[in-house]
């Protein structure tokens, strides 16, 4: 019985790949509508997409095709080909506004922007998309189902944006580029007041200048000085218990005595 069973698949299978080969050959524009929507209903969505390649555009215009270019869509959605889903699930956007799958496809095709963001280290040109075809989808669906989800998208990728910004003007300071860093975490505190790493950026951007500080050229030591030990005050007054206060401490405490020797130096040299 096992080994019926098995033949019969085979059957089964070499006769659907001949008629699915036989029909991509075609010209028949109808057979392979109703081909590909069997292999939709099917979950065959690699091979309906072949077959969708072909007569999209021979439905532009027609009843049918706001129902083919929303399957055309949707089986790249489902085959996670999210930038082709992304594009066609747009494309229907445009070309059917008031279509009853138009609030779907919105979604779907912000969803599909989404899922091609990368992770935080990588360019950030995508998330940007994403983040702007969620935003447009928010805007314009306010009572959608979908808006629960829509707005956690948006707010995991605004997430990943700060980190990155967060994590780039620390590496500046990894790498010495202290006035790099600086500005970073200047635009940083700018977009981002209420970030998440707001304790761990005001500490690094107090590195920074406490960095800058210590190794200035003698013209501008009293001055970067100065603004380390500013930056160290607004770092204790807003995270006074801050796991690095310790080393804040040590750090101020050198700007100190780099403070007092500078001084005495300047006294010397003008008398």
């Amino acid at each position: 019985m096992k080994y019926t069973y098995l033949a019969v698949l085979l059957v089964v299978l070499f006769t659907s790949c001949s008629e699915y080969q036989r029909v991509l050959k075609e010209s028949d524009v109808k057979k392979k509508y109703d081909l590909a929507e069997k292999l939709y209903n099917e979950g065959d969505y690699k091979r309906a997409i072949r077959l969708y390649e072909q007569i999209v555009p021979q439905y532009v215009g027609k009843p049918q095709g706001e129902r083919l270019l929303y399957f055309y869509a949707n089986s790249y959605y489902e085959t996670k080909d999210y930038y082709l889903a992304a594009y066609q699930f747009e494309r229907f956007s445009k070309s059917y506004p008031r279509s009853d799958k138009a609030e779907e496809a919105a979604f779907l095709g912000a969803k599909s922007q989404y899922l091609t963001s990368p992770r935080y280290s990588l360019d950030q040109t995508e998330t940007d998309k994403a983040i702007s075809k969620l935003q447009v989808f928010i805007n314009t669906h306010p009572d959608s189902e979908y808006m629960d989800e829509a707005n956690e998208m948006a707010a995991a990728l605004r997430a990943k944006k700060e980190k990155k910004s967060f994590e780039i003007a620390k590496q500046y300071n990894h790498i010495s580029d202290y006035h790099a860093s600086i500005k970073s975490f200047d635009l940083f505190f700018k977009e981002y007041p209420g970030s998440v790493y707001k304790e761990d950026a005001m500490y690094y951007n107090y590195l920074a200048k406490y960095n800058l500080a210590v190794n200035s050229i003698y013209s501008k030591k009293e001055e970067r000085i100065g603004e380390a030990k500013e930056a160290y005050q607004k770092f204790i007054s807003e995270f006074n218990e801050s796991e690095y206060r310790n080393k804040a401490d040590k750090m101020n405490a050198e700007l100190d005595a780099e403070l007092n020797e500078f001084k005495a130096l300047l006294e010397k040299y003008s008398k």
